[in-house]
């Protein structure tokens, strides 16, 4: 049963909440539902955290004033234009790799960029959402992509800047496709570099996640882009690192660790069903 918190201390809790995140209101009927929203999510995260018996946390955050309803339909843009039985084949180059290494994290080693805040928008079709094989595509034709600094990420529509766009930081000859519903497919591809997996994103836990491993109740309506930059184990629990793009307060430091090798071949939150990678 949920705790029911005293009203006082919810109503200050938001003023304190909207104070940290800038949060400001068009007029007092719009803070009211604000509220309302808030005081059910704060006594969701306290019962949730109460419970004591998950391997993970969750915390108030700039998402608390948002119904699940809406936190999926802002933040999670994932769109497969095509639907998965008919994605792309192509080779993968890890497929007889036999030594993995018991775990890995790509930051140690130079090859993860900052977390970023996506705002509102995410991927190739600019606010509308996308998906990741057609931003290797995009990266392909344009012979290149340019850096943070040089062409800044604004979180709106627009129109591409071509002289910004011909700016090339980085550059990329391809990209595979990780056969699908196979962790250990997923397992060999992260021991050797990053790889943009989906998920779906869009429980209240995932929300919320504040710390821990991942264990949540989610399904397979994949709706998110994020990438696996690493695994590994703790307390007998094995798990994925996945960097996220809700920004550095959101989950750890902007990460999340999901439960990896499940008894579903789909993985946990479908994140062995859609995955690839960059080559060059």
């Amino acid at each position: 049963m949920c705790r029911t918190l005293p009203e006082t201390s919810l109503s200050e809790r938001h003023e304190q909440w909207m104070a940290e995140y800038g949060r400001v209101y068009k007029n007092f009927a719009e803070k009211e539902i604000r509220f309302k929203i808030f005081k059910s999510n704060v006594e969701f995260i306290e019962s949730f955290n109460v419970a004591g018996d998950r391997a993970y946390k969750l915390s108030i955050n700039e998402f608390a004033d948002q119904t699940n309803d809406e936190f999926r339909a802002f933040r999670n843009g994932y769109i497969r234009s095509q639907g998965l039985t008919t994605r792309k084949q192509t080779p993968f180059r890890y497929e007889n790799v036999t030594s993995l290494p018991a775990s890995i994290d790509w930051r140690q080693k130079g090859a993860v960029t900052p977390i970023k805040d996506q705002a509102q928008c995410g991927k190739q079709y600019g606010c509308e959402g996308g998906e990741m094989e057609d931003a290797f595509e995009f990266i392909i034709r344009n012979h290149g992509i340019a850096s943070e600094a040089a062409y800044p990420y604004k979180g709106d529509d627009g129109t591409c800047n071509k002289s910004e766009e011909a700016s090339h930081a980085a550059i990329i000859t391809g990209y595979e496709v990780v056969p699908a519903n196979n962790e250990q497919a997923l397992h060999k591809a992260v021991a050797n570099q990053p790889v943009s997996v989906s998920i779906d994103a869009g429980d209240y836990a995932f929300q919320f996640y504040s710390s821990g491993i991942f264990t949540g109740a989610c399904g397979t309506d994949l709706d998110h882009g994020v990438t696996a930059v690493g695994y590994g184990s703790e307390d007998g629990t094995d798990y994925w690192l996945i960097k996220n793009s809700w920004g550095t307060r959101w989950g750890e430091e902007g990460y999340i660790r999901m439960q990896r090798n499940i008894k579903a071949k789909e993985g946990l939150c479908g994140i062995a069903m859609d995955s690839s990678y960059p080559t060059v």
